[in-house]
């Protein structure tokens, strides 16, 4: 059996600086599967004092584990044991907030808020759940392949005679993950009003259906149910008409598209200067007034018209080209950003956002903390297995 002794776990720390973590102090525990990992990296991230708890045996060895439980401590108890039901009320008796998945009725009923704030009635319960704790669908179990379909984004990814698609990498999972941090820190800040925890529930599938709030707006005033567009922008005209997002450059693709009102005026103004100087032809853009250009009244043909100059000249920039002389002339738009891309972008080598750490097969490269306090960020902890330490622990006393 696992004793507390005190508080368990730590925040990063902030050697050198006179800054204290956000979260200071305040103890999570983190009894989830991959669907909450993200939340207790988020908290842990802000000062929390994050311990992880993983059966005997859990695989902790994967890229992802690794990457969202960076900052915590790993404790090895199984709370489905009677040695680890008791120890997870003892846990819970002195934390701040417990976030867990539960898959199963028995897991819901482990993780149960009334009988955990008997315990501890400061206690903030999160559960992460693909559909939540009510209602016809308590208990399904789902993948992220399923949460996305079911919450719909899926509708709305791909080409428009193509069979819809998710995102190649796991969303819904970040959805529901950054959506438990917040209602996590939301019944913090009530807590300290009233004195007294809450739970907080979030659906996993609600949490993407969240993500897609622009399209319910396309129905009440357009009538039009949002579909899959591809590469291009629906909604953004009452005929009907959509506009192209992603252009096809030198080495890979540009996010822009044809913008109204003040913002896109500058844009589309600066963007025909450009096309100008390099030679090319503009087509139908010489002859637009863009100060009284709105793209919300344009038929298909005229954007289609539009477009196609501006497509022959995106064509023929690299993405470094757009970048810098869109900043340059103050224009919307940005390149499409790939793994490598990501990986030598100067903005976040300058802001120190790497960290690397030791791995499994030498030093390893991490994305940081997501905040910068007071010009600090804070540093990464490699997550330690403590579970000797706590049993140690729980034998001296």
């Amino acid at each position: 059996m696992l004793q507390q002794t005190g508080r368990i776990g730590r925040g990063p720390s902030f050697s050198g600086s006179n800054m204290e973590p956000m979260l200071q102090g305040c103890m999570v525990l983190d009894y989830t599967g991959r669907m909450g990992w993200l939340a207790g990296r988020l908290l842990a991230d802000l000062g929390a004092e994050v311990t992880k708890f993983e059966a005997q045996g859990a695989d902790v060895s994967s890229a992802d584990w690794r990457a969202l439980n960076v900052n915590k401590r790993l404790v090895r108890v199984d709370p489905a044991d009677p040695d680890g039901r008791r120890a997870l009320d003892q846990y819970a008796a002195t934390a701040d907030i417990l976030i867990a998945t539960p898959a199963t009725a028995d897991e819901a009923d482990l993780y149960d808020y009334a009988r955990l704030s008997a315990v501890n009635k400061r206690l903030i319960v999160v559960a992460i759940t693909p559909f939540g704790l009510t209602g016809p669908k308590t208990g399904w179990q789902a993948t992220d392949i399923e949460i996305m379909a079911a919450g719909g984004a899926m509708a709305l990814a791909g080409e428009p005679d193509g069979a819809p698609l998710r995102v190649s990498a796991t969303q819904s999972y970040a959805w529901a993950g950054s959506q438990a941090a917040v209602g996590a820190l939301m019944a913090l800040a009530a807590r300290w009003r009233t004195g007294r925890g809450q739970r907080v529930v979030v659906s996993a599938q609600s949490a993407v259906i969240t993500a897609l709030s622009h399209a319910p707006t396309f129905v009440d005033m357009l009538g039009i149910t949002p579909t899959r567009a591809g590469a291009y922008m629906t909604g953004r005209s009452v005929t009907g008409a959509k506009y192209r997002v992603f252009w096809p450059c030198r080495d890979g693709y540009i996010n822009f598209i044809v913008y109204g009102g003040a913002a896109g005026r500058r844009t589309n103004e600066q963007l025909v200067a450009w096309m100008r100087e390099r030679g090319f032809d503009l087509g139908p853009l010489g002859d637009i007034d863009w100060a009284r250009f709105t793209p919300t009244g344009a038929s298909q043909a005229e954007v289609d018209s539009m477009e196609l100059p501006i497509g022959r000249f995106i064509g023929s920039l690299t993405k470094r080209e757009f970048l810098e002389e869109a900043h340059r002339r103050e224009m919307l738009g940005y390149p499409v950003s790939n793994t490598a891309d990501i990986a030598a972008d100067p903005q976040l080598e300058a802001r120190g956002f790497w960290q690397d750490l030791p791995g499994p097969d030498g030093t390893e490269r991490h994305c940081g903390c997501f905040v910068v306090v007071d010009g600090v960020r804070p540093p990464l902890v490699r997550p330690a297995d403590d579970t000797g330490k706590i049993r140690r622990q729980a034998r001296e006393t």
